[in-house]
Parts: C-alpha cells; sequence; structure tokens
C-alpha cells in the first residue's frame, strides 16, 4: 500500500467496473477509485469514449481500461462479464452508474419507446449487472456494488415521473441483493445524488429559469460538481465501510430536508 493512501480507503489490487463512466459522475468515480489503487473498468456505450477516460486515468499514473457496454442489451452484459471473468478472473467492486432519461413530461403522455428504454436500462440493466456482478464478486471471495440512484426516487421530480419511478426502483433493488449478498460477503448500497452539473442533467441545468428555482429551495444553494460524488463512493467501496450494507447514502446539497 502507497503511503500516502489512508488504509482505510485503500483499494490497491482490486478490479472495479464502473458503468456511463465515459463522462461526468461515472468518470469522476473511476478517476478516483483508480487514485486509491483500484484498477478501473471504464465502461458505457462507446469504445472510444471509454478509452479516452481510461487514457487519461493512466497517464496520472493509475491503473484502467476500456470496455464498452451497453446495460440496455443483455447479450452486451453477458459478454463485459465474460471479458472481465477471462482477463482478470475476478471483480472486487461493481458501481452501476449508467442510466437514462429519454422523456421529460408529464407521465400520462408517456410513450411506449420512452418507457421501454427506460426501463430496459434503469431497471433491467441494474438488476442483470448486480446479478452478474455479485457471482463474480463472490467467486473472488466478496466485495461491493453501489448502484447510483437518485434522490427522484425518495421524492418524485416534475416531469421526471417515470425516471424518478425506475430511480425508486434501484433503491428497493439495492435493498434486495444487499439482502441475499451478505451470506455471499457482497456488500450492496445506493448513492441517491441530488441535482448534479452534468451533461445528463443539463435540461435542468442549462436552463437559467429552472436551476435557480430549484437551487433556491436547496440549503448548499447550488448544483454539485460530479467529483462531489465520488467521495461518498469511495466509502461505500472501501475497507471503511466493511459494516455498511442496504444503505442509500443521499449526497443532495440538503434537497431531501428543505
Amino acid at each position: 500500500m502507497s503511503a500516502s493512501i489512508p488504509a482505510l480507503f485503500d483499494l490497491t489490487g482490486k478490479v472495479a467496473l464502473i458503468t456511463g463512466a465515459s463522462r461526468g459522475i461515472g468518470a469522476s468515480i473511476a478517476r478516483t477509485l483508480a487514485a486509491f489503487g483500484a484498477h478501473a473498468i471504464v465502461s458505457s456505450r462507446k469504445q472510444e469514449e471509454c478509452e479516452t477516460v481510461a487514457a487519461a486515468i493512466r497517464d496520472a499514473g493509475g491503473s484502467a481500461e476500456a470496455l464498452a457496454c451497453h446495460i440496455g442489451e443483455m447479450e452486451q452484459i453477458e459478454a463485459a462479464f465474460g471479458r472481465i471473468a477471462e482477463r482478470h478472473g475476478r471483480l472486487d467492486i461493481l458501481v452501476n452508474n449508467a442510466a437514462t432519461n429519454p422523456y421529460f413530461g408529464p407521465l400520462v403522455e408517456t410513450d411506449l419507446t420512452a418507457f421501454q428504454k427506460t426501463v430496459d436500462v434503469n431497471i433491467r440493466g441494474y438488476f442483470f449487472m448486480s446479478a452478474r456482478g455479485m457471482k463474480l464478486i463472490a467467486a473472488g471471495g466478496g466485495g461491493s456494488i453501489v448502484n447510483v440512484a437518485s434522490v427522484n426516487g425518495v421524492r418524485p421530480a416534475p416531469q421526471q415521473g417515470l425516471y424518478s419511478m425506475t430511480k425508486a426502483a434501484v433503491i428497493s433493488l439495492t435493498h434486495a441483493f444487499a439482502l441475499e449478498g451478505g451470506p455471499m460477503r457482497v456488500r450492496v448500497n445506493a448513492l441517491l445524488p441530488g441535482l448534479t452539473d452534468t451533461k445528463f442533467a443539463s435540461a435542468l441545468t442549462g436552463n437559467p429559469k429552472i436551476l435557480a428555482g430549484v437551487t433556491q429551495r436547496l440549503p448548499l444553494g447550488r448544483a454539485a460538481q460530479p467529483d462531489e460524488m465520488a467521495g461518498a463512493v469511495l466509502y461505500l467501496v472501501s475497507p471503511s465501510a466493511s459494516y455498511t450494507t442496504g444503505t442509500c447514502l443521499t449526497v443532495d446539497g440538503g434537497y431531501l430536508v428543505s
């Protein structure tokens, strides 16, 4: 272990798969886990974008590789875990961060295409990533899964009803997998971010009127930056959280108490 890394946060030798890691919160998580010693498998739909993040991690002295995987496609999920098992023989950390929100509007106007895409990625994708990930992590002696949900899963946001429902499902999924994962030595927790300044949230952060309406109700009075989510994930996957499972860690600038 490097003398500069506190033992309770040391991830040296751990293999970590982070989905949705080509930008935003996922990229910040990948960089942070690599900085604390993990080998970061940077995953998203496009290989080239993943490689850009992985290369930056390597240039900074970390260990990383790119792995394209669309979690809305079952064949790609199976292929990704097959490749990880073949290349590394283990997985220690899984961060389910990839998500989609193709529809912004009233629930009653939601069309089937938007509904199916959102459910396929945000629920089915998280479920089978967790199921396949738990098996591989358990086979290696145990580890950690973190599901990136949202405060919308607790308090549905206007015009984001469908997305909010899927994130509520992620919270429930986290509890269910934590219950079964304990005896397998796999801890399962969730991160609940609040409003974060990412491309994913640009419909909110890119609209000054909407942004002002949201931030004025926040105790901290601003949107988060992606790097402000990474420390919470570092805690949840580290030895510091060895007795933490089934929890939802909210990082929202005080949104849920406002």
